[in-house]
């Protein structure tokens, strides 16, 4: 199996103390949170994998820099890992269906984490939703015109469960966690959602943590979530399952 390791500030021995030391909180969220906050800071970085239609895939590990989708990946990974090499690991399983290091198995889209992570993750965007959740099917990775956005991966029929902005009250933001998964829908053909990131939660405040690629920041940051969220579509909404 090709890989390749790009640690950053990083050492496998240092992952090994951080991954033991996270073991220790029971609670998950507080776990997450705890994970995910020593990546505050970490550049935004795109196209740190390898591999495409024509170009075969490489296992990649890049501490030194994340996009949005990758964050959760490691994220995901470490909360459920004990030591560096239990996490390499749980990153296969996370990142690829059936734990096979392939492009056409890895997850290219959120709602691919709960179809194909379902013992991990559970969609909880209805159950939090109070009664305000949408449901929409769409043909996943085909644009209006037919063609792909991923050359390669074939279309996938899925209904998503979201929760419009304009809904989200504090009846609703009452039912969010610490260490949910959030996806911000995407009203675009063939998408599920345009960007994703993690919420943190602060008495009556919530935060969005993620990695940004605006301009104004390029790395991991935190965002007030009900202002980060007023212009989007709406959410979705997935929870780890404590294990």
């Amino acid at each position: 199996m090709r890989e390749r390791i790009q640690l950053g500030k990083w050492t496998e021995e240092g992952i090994d103390h951080l991954l033991k030391e996270a073991s220790a909180i029971s609670d998950t969220g507080t776990r997450i949170d705890f994970l995910s906050g020593q990546f505050l800071n970490t550049p935004y970085m795109d196209a740190t994998l390898i591999g495409d239609a024509s170009v075969p895939e490489v296992f990649v590990v890049n501490l030194a820099g994340v996009d949005c989708f990758t964050f959760l990946d490691y994220i995901e990974a470490m909360r459920i890992s004990r030591s560096f090499a239990e996490f390499k690991n749980n990153l296969r399983e996370v990142r690829y269906r059936s734990v096979k290091i392939a492009y056409e198995n890895r997850n290219h889209f959120f709602t691919d984490w709960r179809e194909f992570n379902s013992d991990l993750i559970e969609d909880v965007t209805e159950k939090v939703s109070t009664g305000k959740s949408r449901h929409v099917n769409k043909m996943l990775n085909m644009k209006d015109d037919g063609t792909y956005f991923l050359p390669g991966i074939p279309a996938r029929d899925r209904e998503i469960t979201y929760i419009p902005s304009d809904l989200l009250d504090d009846a609703v933001i009452v039912n969010l966690k610490t260490g949910d998964y959030a996806g911000m829908y995407s009203e675009n053909s063939g998408l599920d959602v345009s960007h994703v990131g993690i919420l943190i939660k602060e008495k009556e405040k919530i935060k969005f943590r993620h990695a940004s690629s605006s301009s104004s920041h390029r790395k991991v940051v935190d965002e007030e979530f009900r202002k980060y969220i007023s212009d989007k579509p709406g959410v979705v909404v997935y929870r780890p399952i404590s294990i």
